[in-house]
């Protein structure tokens, strides 16, 4: 691993289950299959308490990212300070500002999460929430590729993001999905409401779950043999619709 990358671990037992009592944020943690033992035990405790993703993997996952005596755990501790969109969204509307928020759904690359983040900070985005599983890690690729955008636009994790939109509808905001699954083309809806973007994985696309929980289905034409375009201008061109309407309402 590079040195930067290297900054941003922590390997051992105690050390991690130090830094989580420390109060630090810790973005994941892979413990080697198969170990146990009471500070393992106790190290778990401490992991779903405060609903950090854990995994287990083989110990030669492990001696690739240290060579150092890891002890079967090794913690990755995030350079950002997660957020909850339920502490943020009644600050937006006390300000008198009209919601602004981006969903995203399963991106995992860490280039298109960091591209994503510096166009919605440029464009005001109020707040980004992804899930706590199935994300992209933020770390210095992602930071150097959002220009620093990462440390000046709320990021929110959540458990559900099926129960993050029933919240975000219930709080007076419509949910426009960015998928090929329609005939509607994106610029024919009104975004200058309180509004929520989704945007799914290159992948895999927004899950079924969120798409049935959407108010409005959106495409963007194509005129090219190449069936979609990348998440990231996606994203750029559905943000900067809001943009535009809201601008010359």
């Amino acid at each position: 691993m590079r040195e930067k990358e290297k900054s941003n671990i922590i390997f051992g037992t105690r050390p991690t289950i130090e830094a989580l009592q420390s109060g630090k944020e810790v973005d994941k943690v892979l413990i080697q299959k198969g170990i146990r033992g009471e500070v393992y035990s106790e190290l778990n405790q401490m992991l779903k308490q405060r609903n950090i993703v854990s995994q287990y993997v083989p110990v030669e996952k492990l001696n690739r990212i240290t060579r150092k005596n890891h002890q079967g755990v090794v913690a990755f501790i995030s350079p950002i300070i997660y957020n909850n969109i339920e502490d943020i969204l009644p600050g937006i509307y006390e300000k008198g500002e009209t919601p602004f928020i981006l969903i995203l759904d399963r991106i995992s690359d860490v280039r298109n999460f960091g591209a994503i983040t510096r166009t919605a900070e440029c464009a005001g985005v109020h707040a980004i929430i992804v899930p706590e599983k199935g994300r992209a890690m933020i770390g210095p690729d992602a930071i150097k590729t959002s220009a620093g955008a990462l440390f000046k636009i709320p990021i929110c994790k959540t458990r559900s993001l099926k129960q993050c939109a029933d919240f975000l509808q219930q709080s007076g905001l419509k949910l426009v999905a960015c998928t090929e699954k329609t005939e509607d083309y994106y610029f024919n809806f009104d975004y200058s409401d309180p509004l929520a973007i989704i945007m799914g994985s290159e992948e895999d696309g927004i899950s079924s779950e969120l798409i049935c929980k959407a108010d409005h289905l959106a495409k963007i034409p194509l005129g090219g043999k190449i069936e979609s375009l990348n998440v990231s201008v996606a994203a750029g061109v559905l943000i900067y619709e809001a943009i535009r309407q809201r601008t010359l309402r």
